[in-house]
């Protein structure tokens, strides 16, 4: 080899080793920037699971007065395989999702040594506890115990806690006016099981516990009043029907608050017991108020007092729901959305009765698919597509309205995560968004509710005197609303509604609208004591601000 040659061939070695060189240089750089950005994203990821844990727990704990910002939590327990676990919800929370954690409270007989059961409750208990979480337990009615117990429902007449019917013998249903010491015995064997006892380890110090009943079990229906012996006993016949509502409507605020003593009473740790809340499902006045003359004799109006649930019960999830079984829909005037505008005025009274009531709201849709009168079905029938899009178009316009705690979903104990998930997270994106856009989250806190004085409520049947010049009709104006008579049946192509923040000229409006049956672009919308505004309303919601000084209405969300 020549000298050239050779001294080619050193130039080339010592190029090839500076390239291996940088190159392990890079590769060392590369490899510490990796673990120190993976270190980087785990801490993030920490922080901000912890600070959405944070969340949760200052709006749980928050006062009604502050306006809380709104939590997403579901009736589907988990039981089943691939439903909405505990250890789901746990995975939801680190991944920055607002939810309020729930659990099956368990049955009375329950041991603690179960490994399925220690399985469902324990890890996510535990994570829960180190998050310092709230955490609520979701249960079927507590006092049907007092009807399917033979040891409560074989008892002599005088002593039995359910209806005696004009022969002698208990009927399967509660009543009002029964013995109430049995309705606290019963509401402790709830709480004082060996697993109640097991799940107060895992989690000792909540800062708040909500006890959820599905409330529905059969009840003396006041109509019938004077079929029950323990009514005609206290209060003989021929009271008027106002009469008659106060005092079944009494009956029930003693015995539920006994039923809860009774569980606190169970509980051994000290701070669920002074942290319990007692929430009844649909425990709150009637959305069908005033849409038929009869409305009252499926209410407990008395005079002064449209419903005696705040007294009953610590809180309430009533149902936001197009129910299967009627003719409701989510784009008619019968529909959960122009119903649940009567809970407005009813949620003040409500707070004046019991300033800490907790408010949520149950959502569904109406399907079940194995069902003839599945309501997916009938919007196929009718040519349209009922998506988890225009499903969150629904819910979000009643959390708007309503501003609840918590949005509570509604699906069968058996639906599973492939089936039922898609339709839920819509409601999990709208209650994140509240707590993550500055904009919406001002509003939620201290907006007020633009009422639309132009127009009243389509539901105008028997409204007591008391109640007439209430606002109860929300809904903006539109170029897109039907003309003529409204009935039940008439279909609003949008729905929109106004908060309001400041004074005038230095006024602000951030409106909300959803289109069910498809998006709508240029839709003028009428905005009371200002004037009108030219808006789209997509199916999922949509949400703009209007600025009084500069008069320009910008999206919220792009």
């Amino acid at each position: 080899m020549s000298e050239d040659a050779k001294r080619d061939n050193g130039t080339d070695e010592m190029k090839r080793n500076k390239r291996k060189e940088y190159a392990c240089f890079v590769y060392f750089v590369t490899f510490r920037m990796f673990r120190y950005l993976s270190s980087g994203l785990l801490i993030f990821a920490t922080a901000y699971g912890q600070s959405t844990a944070d969340r949760i727990r200052a709006e749980a704990l928050r006062s009604e007065t502050d306006r809380p910002l709104p939590l997403a939590a579901h009736w589907n327990l988990g039981e089943a395989e691939n439903g909405f676990s505990p250890d789901y919800q746990m995975r939801q929370i680190a991944a920055g999702h607002h939810l309020l954690p729930w659990f099956r409270l368990p049955n009375p007989e329950w041991r603690g040594d179960d490994p399925a059961w220690n399985k469902y409750y324990e890890s996510a208990l535990r994570r829960a506890a180190a998050l310092k979480l709230p955490v609520s337990f979701v249960s079927t009615q507590w006092e049907a115990m007092l009807t399917s117990d033979p040891a409560y429902f074989n008892l002599p007449p005088d002593e039995n806690p359910n209806v005696i019917g004009p022969d002698g013998r208990p009927r399967p249903e509660i009543s009002a006016f029964g013995p109430v010491k049995w309705w606290r015995e019963a509401g402790r064997k709830w709480t004082a099981s060996a697993l109640a006892a097991k799940l107060q380890t895992w989690h000792p110090d909540p800062p708040i516990v909500f006890f959820i009943s599905n409330n529905e079990h059969a009840r003396l229906w006041w109509v019938k009043a004077e079929e029950d012996r323990h009514y005609l006993k206290r209060y003989g016949r021929g009271r008027s029907d106002d009469f008659k509502r106060r005092a079944v409507g009494d009956g029930w605020i003693e015995r539920y608050r006994a039923l809860q003593e009774g569980m606190r009473e169970g509980l051994r740790n000290a701070r669920w017991r002074e942290r319990a809340v007692f929430i009844g499902y649909d425990a709150f006045g009637p959305p069908h108020f005033g849409r038929w003359p009869g409305w009252t004799e499926y209410s407990l109006y008395c005079s002064g007092r449209i419903d005696p649930r705040p007294l009953e019960w610590d809180g309430a999830t009533p149902s936001y729901y197009v129910f299967n079984w009627n003719e409701s829909t989510d784009y008619t005037v019968f529909s959960p959305q122009v119903e649940s505008m009567n809970w407005i005025f009813m949620l003040r009274e409500a707070l004046r009765l019991n300033p800490k009531f907790w408010f949520e709201i149950s959502v569904w849709d109406g399907h079940e698919p194995e069902m003839a009168n599945d309501k997916r079905k009938l919007y196929a029938a009718r040519g349209q597509r009922f998506t988890p899009e225009r499903y969150g178009g629904m819910a979000q316009f009643g959390m708007w309205l309503l501003r609840p705690r918590a949005v509570r979903e509604f699906r069968a104990w058996r639906d599973t995560l492939a089936q039922a998930e898609p339709y839920f997270l819509p409601i999990v994106a709208a209650v994140d968004r509240v707590h993550l856009n500055p904009t919406l989250q001002r509003f939620w806190r201290r907006g007020e509710l633009v009422a639309n004085r132009a127009r009243r409520h389509p539901y105008q049947s028997n409204i007591p005197p008391e109640y007439r010049n209430e606002d109860r009709w929300y809904l903006l104006d539109t170029d897109l609303d039907p003309r003529g008579q409204w009935t039940l049946a008439t279909e609003l192509p949008v729905y929109a509604l106004a908060l309001r923040l400041g004074s005038a000229p230095a006024r602000e409006w951030l409106i909300y609208a959803h289109a069910p049956l498809g998006a709508r672009r240029g839709v003028t919308a009428t905005i009371p004591d200002y004037g009108r505004v030219r808006i789209d309303a997509a199916v999922g919601g949509s949400f703009f601000i209007l600025d009084e000084r500069s008069r320009r209405v910008s999206p919220v969300i792009p």
